[in-house]
């Protein structure tokens, strides 16, 4: 009978990701056959009654969905100041989905949203280094040179960045701004504004466009799609050990 890891189990469960898992066992908040289990790395089978703050885990059946975020929406499953959160377009979904990552309250595009804990943690780990293509608005004419900067890596918050694809779309003499494609792989906060707040550019207007191979390719703001198991088995197979 094959064994896996609680804080797997869990994540598989759709409950949370698996390092929020982790955190729920080492709070004392899951029990293993009526006990309580703070030990990360024990080993569970589907004979194991696994509890989470006294409700007992069901296998959902694992869902994979690609949302086209709009502006103005948080990126989490509530909020406390009642602002439209990206769930709200899930109405209809009987699983418990999470978004993966995040994007920012100003920020658009591709979203992946999963019950999949295990993928999640793969996904958002900066060992599988998955691809995602942004497209800014930003002040000021971006240079040659500043795009060959963005390529090697920029420093902000104390540490440079890893290399970036940059391409200059087009620069608008009218409202000096520019529209630059930028293909990074990191996800730290802020990351794309943060990057070109280092060449003295703001971000006015900011949108991912892909995920990986992922696109947003005849999509509008605020829809949504199912994956199909072709592209499940991509995303699977990326993060693969």
């Amino acid at each position: 009978m094959a064994e896996m890891r609680l804080q797997k189990a869990i994540a598989q469960a759709g409950v949370a990701s698996r390092r929020k898992a982790e955190k729920l066992i080492t709070d004392g908040r899951v029990r293993v056959n009526d006990e309580v289990v703070k030990e990360l790395g024990t080993k569970v089978t589907p004979k194991d009654t696994i509890e989470v703050d006294g409700v007992q885990l069901q296998k959902e059946e694992l869902v994979y969905y690609l949302l086209y975020k709009p502006r103005g929406v948080i990126t989490s499953v509530s909020d406390d100041k009642k602002r439209k959160t990206v769930l709200d377009y899930f109405k209809d979904i009987d699983q418990r989905i999470y978004p993966v990552g995040r994007l920012d309250y100003d920020t658009s595009g591709a979203l992946l949203l999963t019950n999949d804990g295990d993928l999640d943690n793969k996904l958002t780990h900066p060992k599988y280094e998955v691809n995602k293509t942004y497209v800014a608005k930003v002040t000021g004419k971006v240079q040659g040179n500043e795009l060959a900067q963005l390529r090697k890596g920029v420093v902000f918050d104390g540490k440079k960045s890893s290399k970036a694809k940059a391409e200059l779309i087009r620069y608008n003499d009218g409202s000096k701004t520019s529209i630059v494609s930028l293909t990074i792989h990191e996800g730290r906060n802020h990351q794309v504004k943060k990057m070109f707040a280092a060449l003295g550019h703001k971000v006015e207007k900011l949108s991912r466009e892909s995920y990986g191979f992922l696109t947003l390719d005849g999509m509008n703001a605020g829809d949504y799609r199912r994956l199909k198991p072709h592209e499940v088995q991509r995303l699977l197979d990326s993060v693969k050990d």
